[in-house]
């Protein structure tokens, strides 16, 4: 049967219990519950049933298991490195060097380690969350801050420097899709990527004029406030007084980590960057990442290997939490794929729109999408195979149309509180997610409602 709009209801149920409740988890399985009862018509307790077993079958997926394993393991990475003297010698050392010396610098190097650090979204917030979020919280500003700051350096800026699975994937997807050199289109659709170069703008925009619409400015006022003294950052985190700080011990896991990642997607793409597992070198990554501040600590003799052991369950306990939610967001995806949800939302755009507007429409529908179900790689399967066959019917370049629908994705999960993206973001930087989610919004917002009108301006300049 074609789909129909009963196929949105969802993920819409699960983004609208998410936000009136702030009870993620309910909501989600609220939404793979009926996704079910619509799928197979069961009847309510038989869905229940199938729902569950929808929930386990993510793991049954080689690439969505190493997602939460990666999760679990960066969650022992993290503690590791603090309880190492890592974060605490790294915030010493930028002390000393003068360099972030007051709040507005603390989000400039928040923002920088965002433009950095661009191999793959989720190490990007994570590392700019550990390192950041001591430097926020003495400087009294709002984690709800760093939460956007990161979110929006993460998927844009990989958007922007596709050297790593995300331009891996799309690569992918256009040469499937029988794309002419679709390395020379995907390069051409990144200074299009209007979503992209927005938020990455904004982001600098906002810092340098301390810019907190909405709810931002509430969060922030409250956190101004505070009386209390300057932060004891090794107390903070739980690192024993006796440890040492040492900013080696941030650097070097670090690096490895950043350069596993590409050496990761080389090996398992045969010798080809872009042809390798994202999943797969993520898991690597992280793993050797883990490995070299474990050695580190063991050298030191900060640590004995039953203490280490012992924060290494610590950590991935503390990452739980997640794993959980991108487990269910994972299964809520799966079911919204299932029923069609894409395929309905994509065939909504009519033969009546004029050609000028058609990369707009296309922006929407990507961005609708990708909220939706809290995925934009997602997105970028069932958008592109429907964008690139118009372009070419059209007789026109695709690089515009695929903007359109990478711009159209990250903005919508961006945006999406079921976004794996936003759920990292939140955590790395501390703070609750429906808080984060309520905060960006205005944001990113802002951004999309910019990257409408600019692809109507594109669209009559270029088509």
């Amino acid at each position: 049967m074609a789909p129909t709009w009963l196929t949105l209801l969802p993920p819409f149920l699960a983004i609208g219990l998410a936000l009136l409740t702030r009870q993620v988890y309910l909501a989600l399985f609220a939404g793979i519950w009926l996704g079910f009862f619509l799928l197979n018509g069961s009847g309510i307790l038989p869905s229940l049933a199938e729902a569950l077993d929808g929930v386990l079958a993510v793991l049954a997926n080689p690439g969505d298991a190493r997602v939460v394993m990666f999760t679990l393991v960066i969650g022992a990475f993290i503690i590791t490195l603090e309880r190492s003297g890592a974060v605490s010698g790294f915030v010493h050392f930028l002390e000393r060097s003068r360099w972030v010396t007051n709040g507005k610098r603390a989000q400039w190097m928040a923002w920088l380690v965002g433009l950095v650090i661009f191999i793959e979204s989720n190490i990007t917030v994570l590392v700019a969350g550990t390192v950041s979020r001591p430097l926020f919280d003495r400087f009294r500003i709002a984690r709800e801050k760093l939460a956007y700051i990161i979110d929006s350096t993460s998927a844009p800026v990989c958007m922007l420097i596709p050297l790593n699975a995300w331009g891996a994937f799309n690569l992918g997807l256009l040469d499937g899709l029988g794309v002419d050199n679709p390395l020379s289109v995907l390069l051409a659709s990144i200074p299009l990527n209007l979503y992209a170069i927005f938020a990455v703008a904004l982001t600098a925009y906002t810092i340098s004029r301390d810019y907190n619409p909405g709810s931002m400015g509430e969060v922030q006022a409250r956190v101004s406030s505070k009386k209390e003294d300057t932060l004891d950052i090794a107390g903070s985190i739980g690192q024993a007084a006796d440890i040492k700080p040492r900013a080696m011990n941030m650097l070097i896991p670090v690096l490895i980590l950043i350069a596993a990642m590409p050496l990761g997607l080389w090996i398992t793409g045969d010798g080809k960057l872009f042809q390798g597992s994202g999943s797969t070198s993520v898991l690597w990554a992280s793993l050797a990442a883990l490995a070299a501040i474990s050695v580190l600590v063991l050298i030191q003799r900060s640590m004995t290997l039953d203490e280490l052991s012992h924060t290494w369950m610590e950590g991935a306990g503390r990452m739980l939490p997640l794993a959980i939610i991108l487990v269910l967001a994972l299964a809520l995806g799966a079911v919204s794929k299932a029923l069609g949800t894409g395929q309905y939302v994509a065939g909504l755009v009519g033969d009546s729109i004029p050609l000028a507007w058609l990369p707009t429409v296309i922006f929407l529908v990507s961005g609708v999408i990708a909220f939706s179900v809290g995925s934009s790689w997602g997105t970028f399967s069932i958008m592109l195979p429907i964008a690139i066959p118009v372009a070419s019917a059209l007789g026109a370049e695709p690089a515009l149309f695929v903007a359109a629908v990478l711009s159209g994705g990250v903005f919508g999960d961006h945006a999406s509180p079921i976004s794996d993206t936003t759920i990292v973001s939140s955590l790395a930087a501390g703070t609750e997610h429906m808080d984060h989610v309520r905060t960006q919004l205005p944001y990113a917002l802002r951004a999309g409602v910019a990257s409408a009108v600019g692809f109507v301006v594109l669209g009559y300049f270029l088509l």
